[in-house]
């Protein structure tokens, strides 16, 4: 049946998805064993790059921290993509950046679906703070392996 012959009949995900901005997922994901092989320059060039070449193709990558032995970040993305395979894609990118045997990588990935109510810029400052806590440096702005790819509007 269409939803024509149906005035009545809700309308499908997919055709309402369409009057609202994508999700926004905050995800982490981290190295096998906890190895601290992420915190350096190869790595974050290599974010960077894969998060730039992944935006034409639907793929926002906004605030991101990349500590030794993970990474976070903010994902939005077009409502055909899924998170599980642009994770997949980002670690086959970071690893060509990994100057370590492999495995790279803790097998799947944390993410968590913003919602409305809560504050994307509140998770930021959260995160942001992240290598404060882990003792790396004394102000968040002075880690390096940070930054915003593409400006996340929430």
């Amino acid at each position: 049946m269409h939803i024509s012959q149906h005035p009545n009949k809700p309308h499908r995900l997919s055709e309402i998805f369409q009057s609202y901005d994508a999700p926004v997922y905050f995800v982490t994901f981290c190295t096998a064993d906890r190895k601290s092989i992420l915190a350096n320059a190869a790595v974050h060039a290599a974010f960077r790059q894969y998060a730039e070449k992944a935006e034409p193709r639907g793929i926002a990558v906004g605030w991101y921290v990349i500590m030794p032995d993970h990474i976070h970040c903010f994902i939005r993305m077009d409502p055909q993509r899924t998170l599980g395979i642009t994770v997949r894609m980002m670690k086959r990118a970071l690893s060509t950046a990994v100057a370590e045997p492999l495995p790279h990588w803790q097998p799947g990935f944390f993410d968590h679906l913003l919602r409305h109510s809560e504050s994307y810029s509140a998770k930021w400052d959260y995160v942001h703070q992240n290598p404060i806590r882990a003792g790396l440096v004394d102000q968040p702005e002075d880690w390096a392996f940070q930054g915003e790819v593409v400006p996340i509007r929430y």
